[in-house]
Parts: C-alpha cells; structure tokens; sequence
C-alpha cells in the first residue's frame, strides 16, 4: 500500500504524484485545503512535510495546529519541518559579523498570498521548536540532514545557506 505524504505550504514545488501538495496558491498540482484542519480521518497520513510554513503562525495558534497535523498522522510517522534558525541567524550576526540586511528576509519572511502580504509571526531555536513539537504530542524531536530526504533535489528553504552556513533549522519528530 502506498503511504499517505503531504506537503504542506508547498507553492509551486511539486514533488511528485507520490504526494499531496497543499497550498493556497494556484498551481496544478495543489489541493486546497485547510492546514488547520485537515481533511483526513486520524492516523491515515505516513509523513507531513512542511518546509518554512510554521513561521507564518503565531506562539498562541502553532501548538493547536500542530496538534491537528499530529491528528492526522499514523503512530510511527514523521512530521518534517524547517523553518528559520534563530540562533544560527543571532549567532552569525554577532560572530561573522553578518550584515542585519542579509539575515532580515531569511527571518522575517514575506510572501504574497492571495493579494495580499504576510510576514513571519515567530522564530524558533532548536530548544523552542522542540518543546512546542512535544506539547503537540510529537516525540523524538531530532534534527535532519535536507540532503538526506527524498525531497532533497527540490529547491526549497530547508536548503537555505547564507555565506555558506546552513541557516534552516530542519526538524523531525514522531507522530
């Protein structure tokens, strides 16, 4: 039987008839549907991938949606994130000295949606991420190399390097 795998805030990546790509930009591929609440029965999705979608929502909404995705995920399947990396960010500000212009787009995000523009709510570092991800009910909250996935020849922010260093925090837990 083939798994169940969603890509959630995917925009024009498509990653394949393998998965179902959830947005709501119009692209062929997209499934419309609500990232809060999923429409698929609990425990029916294998793995959720969501590459610099969290960021978007604020402290006081991401546990609840987490907890939706979680939902919906099988016992033993995998929740994908990445999302900025704070800490790396802060850290090559005030080591390498890194300009505040070069981090400010990677941190704050912004994006045209629908007519209008929305920006980063939040950051995360890797002890905040993985106290939220354990409130939603995920466990073994771990790292992962983005060269490593199946998604891996496809462009998108878990990729991100800025003056060579990795500036994505990637994270994956167990539903």
């Amino acid at each position: 039987m083939a798994q169940r795998k969603l890509h959630l805030g995917c925009g024009k990546r498509d990653f394949g008839p393998d998965w179902i790509h959830i947005d709501s930009a119009r692209f062929p591929h997209i499934s419309h549907f609500n990232i809060k609440k999923l429409p698929f029965q609990d425990k029916t999705v294998d793995v959720i991938y969501a590459s610099h979608l969290i960021a978007y929502f604020d402290r006081v909404e991401i546990v609840d949606v987490l907890a939706e995705w979680r939902r919906v995920l099988k016992s033993g399947g995998i929740l994908r994130l990445a999302t900025p990396d704070f800490w790396k960010m802060c850290k090559m500000y005030n080591d390498y000295k890194i300009k505040l212009d070069d981090i400010h787009g990677p941190l704050y995000g912004r994006m045209s949606m629908n007519e209008k523009v929305i920006h980063h709510r939040t950051v995360y570092d890797f002890p905040t991420l993985s106290r939220v991800l354990m409130l939603a009910g995920f466990r073994n909250v771990r790292r992962y190399d983005h060269k490593q996935t199946e998604h891996s020849l496809f462009d998108d922010h878990s990729a991100a390097y800025l003056k060579e260093e990795l500036i994505s925090l990637n994270v994956e837990a167990d539903g």
